[in-house]
């Protein structure tokens, strides 16, 4: 299933984390690898754009970070980016350039690109979040199955198991997830996609859609 690997997901210009994504075909291949590679690119970090804040935690110095955020590393906190008023950074996290983690939002072994938003409490955990990426108040992305057994991706007419058992949603660039929504594990949305409000989603999301619920999902004609 093409529409759900990488190079058709993600505009790697778009996040410093580009080099992580080599050689990787999906994008859960890309989690377990979030920890290390932090910390392997923060080392390397120029000092003049960047300042080590704390225990593998680096910070641009012209991102803005409220007083009230809470910062756990290994972390990479981008150029220009917002963390705003009680976000809980619990680790494993690459904020890109310009996006924005609102009031309390919660990351945990997240890659965000460019010009992300999670603004108005989200949770969003062992997930990627492709470029301009957006996810409306309150949505949220479920990484564990009930019954705890890992978590498999489930297209059309295939499925992929993926060895994991935490794996949130992947949104491709330009994705709209509306207000309230649930992404539960493994779920891929392509890009330029959007979700309706308060929608439950698992599964695969073509590139270019409308979902509107599980069996209602149109294409969209305007481009």
């Amino acid at each position: 299933m093409e529409q759900i690997k990488n190079i058709e997901l993600f505009d790697f210009k778009e996040t410093i984390a580009s080099d992580i994504f080599e050689g990787l075909s999906y994008p859960w291949e890309v989690l377990p690898k979030i920890h290390d590679f932090i910390i392997e690119l923060g080392r390397k970090l120029s000092k003049d754009i960047y300042e080590e804040k704390g225990d593998n935690i680096w910070v641009a110095k012209n991102a803005k970070v409220a007083p009230t955020a809470c910062l756990n590393g290994p972390l990479i906190v981008d150029e220009n980016a917002e963390i705003r008023h009680c976000a809980f950074i619990r680790g494993n996290a690459i904020i890109g350039k310009g996006a924005v983690v609102g009031n309390s939002t919660e990351l945990k072994n997240v890659i965000l690109f460019n010009k992300v938003q999670v603004p108005h409490y989200n949770y969003v955990g062992d997930s990627i979040l492709g470029y301009k990426s957006h996810m409306g108040a309150g949505s949220i992305t479920s990484n564990v199955k009930s019954d705890k057994t890992p978590v498999s991706v489930k297209g059309k007419n295939e499925k992929f198991e993926t060895g994991l058992k935490k794996m949130g949603a992947i949104l491709g660039d330009n994705v709209e997830v509306g207000c309230n929504s649930v992404l539960n594990p493994g779920t891929i949305i392509g890009q330029n996609s959007n979700i309706y409000p308060t929608s439950m989603v698992r599964g695969v999301v073509p590139s270019d859609s409308i979902y509107k619920t599980k069996t209602e999902i149109a294409e969209k004609y305007n481009k």
